[in-house]
């Protein structure tokens, strides 16, 4: 989607007499999330950093060092210079790889730039803080066997001399895998039939263990623990016998170039025959390059990778299990599956063990994902008999009411304000977005990731923003901005409040809380608190009977508690009821990933959850209208369903 606010125009250098006369274009930048105008003829690179981002440009942009390469999403551009087709190779070309410093803006368009051409890389959330396992009991172990090589008194197959060696160490073997009776006769021969063998205890809907790999002897067995997020990748590698993670990592989801949200890539998808082909191979691309860089940090190959678990939104899900998604955009929202899968990493391709298989937990709904199963699991809260709320802030907020060991849950579409996306100055959570915002003594007084001039502002800066602006009269609770304030402006015609002056920014402008960005913050506002009140209502308590208040996900883990309270998205309860636990989906697969027991816990958490659809609710139109107000509303009841 790429609808709202823009940048203002600009280009990066000196206007000249002419340049009014050309038009205005728009210019998407992934993944930071830029959206900038800038007059048609503009270069790329100009376009860029006219948005504030730094793209590197070793050779001064004379096209001659290839250092500032981006990928070009669609048209737009100018077509390939002279120089581009002498620094880029055949393969660059038919990829769509430009030289940001060659290709000019011609047209709307958007670009996509890789980490190896930013300057500063985006902030990527892949941390958090969750209940752990105490009993480590992976479904894949690995024992080293002494296999008795063949003799003409003994004729056994290399298979079953292997699963006899294996049984006998204590592991007995059902099945071995393609993968194994492939590669066994040499590998057993050449490792003197002394090998570590992979044993996955029990396959769904199979029964029984199989051998899935090979390793030599001492080697540690390794899982893949796979957060797919909608904007972001995150990956650990963990030891599977001693539960410690060896690597982790984030990157963005190279999917970001076809569409910001889920509903553009099933529009995407469903539009174009190969359409869901290629958001597959981009996630695949993404994830196996984040996972051989994890690897190359602990000098592991992908034969030791033995296991995974990843976890995602719904769609998400489908695409990496290779799924159809065109049901998912289309009412009544219905997934293909809900239930757990096992699935061989090497069908879905996944770059692990050849025999290994990739767990998804149960999905919840059509936009409820295995990801919220996940995150339920880890934080703990859906354990024990605590009343608690659990969110997952993003695009799309996944909300849940836990009471009396029962779940009601719901999914409400927030929009992408808290993505620094349809905002003005909004920018993803990267070096100069300003992520805290205060106002003291008349003046606001802002905080920018990596501490330098500021050059967007993110999710949770909008968040503070306009908490602080509500606090100081700047901003009405019906989000209006007072045009006597002396701090508010004009832009484009509507009022806007000046936060950063343009002399103390990273690209000369000012950086403006406009009525429209309000309004976008009003709206995520009033979904998500209208959701949280309907679950109350479900569960037949009000909000100050919540022993505790969960917030994950990486908005989740950097948003001011007390902004979200103020501008009444969270109910305003004590300080020491919230906790936030940061990407709890995350280490809910790293759980999944060392503990059978905790993959049985995620599917009876699943199956104990009541889904409540908003679009259907009867309350919910009418929850929505009243908490379009900013601050704490006093919520009339609506059908007896809403307290």
């Amino acid at each position: 989607m790429d609808g709202g606010r823009q940048e203002r125009p600009g280009s990066g250098r000196q206007a000249t007499a002419e340049e009014p006369t050309r038009p205005l274009v728009r210019v998407v930048v992934q993944p930071a999330g830029r959206r900038i105008e800038v007059r048609s003829g503009t270069t790329v690179l100009a376009a860029v950093r006219a948005g504030g981002l730094e793209i590197v440009a070793v050779c001064g942009g004379r096209g001659l060092c290839g250092t500032c390469r981006v990928l070009a999403a669609g048209g737009g551009l100018t077509p390939l210079t002279g120089q581009e087709r002498e620094v880029l190779s055949p393969a660059d070309v038919s990829a769509g790889v430009r030289l940001a410093c060659q290709a000019a803006v011609v047209a709307d368009a958007r670009v996509d730039v890789p980490p190896e051409s930013l300057t500063a890389p985006q902030r990527l959330q892949f941390e958090g803080r969750a209940a752990g396992v105490t009993a480590l009991d992976p479904a894949v172990v690995a024992l080293d066997v002494q296999v008795r090589p063949p003799a003409l008194d003994d004729l056994r197959s290399d298979a079953t001399r292997l699963q006899d060696a294996v049984t006998a160490a204590g592991q007995p073997a059902a099945r071995t895998s393609l993968a194994v009776l492939s590669a066994a006769p040499v590998t057993l021969r050449a490792r003197h039939w002394a090998v570590r063998a992979a044993v996955h205890r029990g396959v769904t809907g199979e029964g029984g263990s199989e051998i899935i790999a090979l390793l030599p002897a001492g080697t540690a067995p390794l899982g893949a623990a796979i957060d797919v997020g909608t904007s972001k990748l995150a990956a650990y590698l963990v030891d599977l016998e001693t539960g410690e993670t060896a690597a982790k990592g984030a990157a963005p989801n190279p999917q970001l170039a076809i569409g910001e949200d889920v509903m553009s890539r099933i529009a995407y998808a469903d539009a174009h025959e190969p359409g869901a082909r290629d958001l597959h191979a981009r996630l695949l691309d993404g994830i196996n390059g984040l996972l051989g860089k994890l690897r190359g940090q602990i000098g592991a190959a992908a034969g030791q990778v033995v296991d995974a678990a990843a976890v995602g939104n719904t769609a998400m899900h489908h695409l990496l299990a290779g799924l159809p998604l065109r049901q998912l955009g289309r009412a009544p929202y219905v997934p293909a599956v809900t239930d757990a899968l096992e699935l061989r990493g090497a069908d879905i391709g996944l770059e692990l063990a050849p025999g290994a298989l990739v767990y998804l937990p149960p999905n919840i709904a059509g936009f409820v994902g295995a990801d919220h199963t996940a995150a339920l699991l880890a934080s703990g809260a859906a354990e024990g008999d605590r009343t608690a709320l659990v969110l997952d802030v993003g695009t799309n907020t996944e909300i849940s009411v836990v009471r009396g060991g029962r779940v009601w849950t719901c999914s409400c579409a927030s929009g992408p304000a808290f993505e620094g996306a349809h905002i003005r100055d909004g920018m993803r959570a990267a070096q100069g977005a300003i992520e805290r915002v205060s106002y003291l003594e008349g003046k606001f007084q802002v905080h920018t990731i990596g501490g330098g001039a500021p050059a967007g502002i993110c999710g949770s800066g909008i968040l503070d923003a306009v908490a602080a602006a509500l606090s100081a009269g700047i901003v009405s609770e019906r989000g209006r901005l007072s045009r006597t304030h002396p701090l508010v402006t004009s832009s484009a015609g509507e009022p806007a409040c000046v936060l950063v002056p343009a002399a103390l920014t990273a690209h000369g402008r000012d950086i403006l809380l406009t009525r429209t960005d309000v309004g976008e913050i009003q709206l995520a506002k009033a979904a998500i608190r209208a959701g949280i009140e309907l679950l109350l209502a479900a569960a037949g308590i009000e909000a100050d009977a919540l022993e505790e208040v969960v917030i994950a996900g990486a908005f989740g883990s950097y948003l001011d508690v007390a902004s979200a309270i103020a501008v009444g998205m969270l109910p305003r309860l004590p300080e020491e009821r919230f906790r936030q636990v940061g990407n709890a989906a995350g280490l809910g697969a790293q759980q999944l990933l060392v503990s059978r027991l905790r993959r049985g816990m995620a599917d009876e958490i699943a199956r104990r959850i009541r889904y409540v659809e908003l679009t259907t609710h009867p309350g919910f139109a009418d929850a929505f209208a009243q908490e379009l107000t900013l601050g704490q509303v006093a919520l009339e009841p609506t059908d007896g369903r809403v307290r």
